[in-house]
């Protein structure tokens, strides 16, 4: 997650900051490509077991491809790893996602971010989110913190980026005023264009890192000027608003009702 001035920009990882999903790129690059599906549920145990250690997982994170121009359901080593490999890791105010750690033995820990498997389900009802995470509660949580520590308790504007199924609650979340951005022809993207009115945020697609680069620098700049122009006092407004043939006397100027 990024803050600033008032923004809040959340991205996923997997197939958003990096351009392929973690989980199956480490797999890959170990040559067990064929066996991922049974691996999966016990994906590390496995690795170690075959003789692969914590430095052979790192190796083949820093390989992943990032588009040069965080909210997820990766996990905390994966995540750090490649973001500290490219200097990222100080352009996030915050990381959430499945925590990780590192055993007596050298292994990898991985743990869900919503313990359910102790009895701790997240509860979410949308219906897209994994058991390990509903990523619209954490956003919640994020707002809430952001709200109380911005100047009279103001919601900041938020910018969020995602891809998969797990990126639809948090994007059902969103306000008037907010945007959300699904990678076109991603899960995220089909399940917002089954039922667009669910929406209630502004809606922009990108396909690939030059058009995210783009749609994300072009928003937030909006963004700024929207959130700067609704603090300016309101004769400022309406003069700035007004016709120039109107301010230089060229036609009358009618007086305007404003509503609270």
């Amino acid at each position: 997650m990024a803050a600033g001035n008032g923004i809040v920009v959340v991205f996923d990882f997997d197939k958003t900051i990096i351009d392929v999903d973690s989980d199956n790129w480490v797999v890959d690059s170990m040559a067990l490509t064929e066996e991922f599906e049974r691996l999966l549920p016990t994906m590390m145990g496995e690795l170690h077991a075959r003789g692969r250690t914590l430095g052979d997982v790192a190796a083949a994170l820093r390989a992943a491809p990032i588009d040069p121009r965080v909210l997820s359901d990766a996990n905390a080593f994966f995540i750090e790893t490649v973001l500290e490999h490219h200097g990222l890791q100080g352009c996030f105010t915050e990381v959430n996602t499945n925590p990780s750690r590192v055993d007596a033995a050298g292994r990898l820990r991985i743990e869900p971010y919503h313990d359910f498997l102790r009895g701790a389900p997240h509860g979410c009802g949308v219906g897209s989110c994994p058991p390990n995470m509903c990523k619209g509660q954490v956003l919640d949580r994020i707002l809430r913190e952001a709200a109380a520590a911005a100047p009279g308790g103001r919601k900041p504007r938020v910018i969020y980026l995602g891809d998969g199924r797990g990126d639809y609650c948090p994007a059902l979340r969103l306000a008037r005023g907010d945007f959300v951005m699904p990678r076109r022809g991603y899960p995220v993207w089909d399940l917002i264009c089954e039922d667009p009115a669910r929406v209630q945020a502004e809606v922009h697609p990108w396909a690939d890192g030059a058009e995210m680069e783009t749609t994300l620098l072009g928003l937030v700049r909006r963004a700024l000027v929207e959130d700067a122009a609704a603090l300016l006092p309101l004769d400022c407004k309406l003069e700035s608003s007004m016709p120039a043939a109107a301010q230089d006397g060229g036609m009358p100027i009618m007086p305007l009702g404003v509503k609270n």
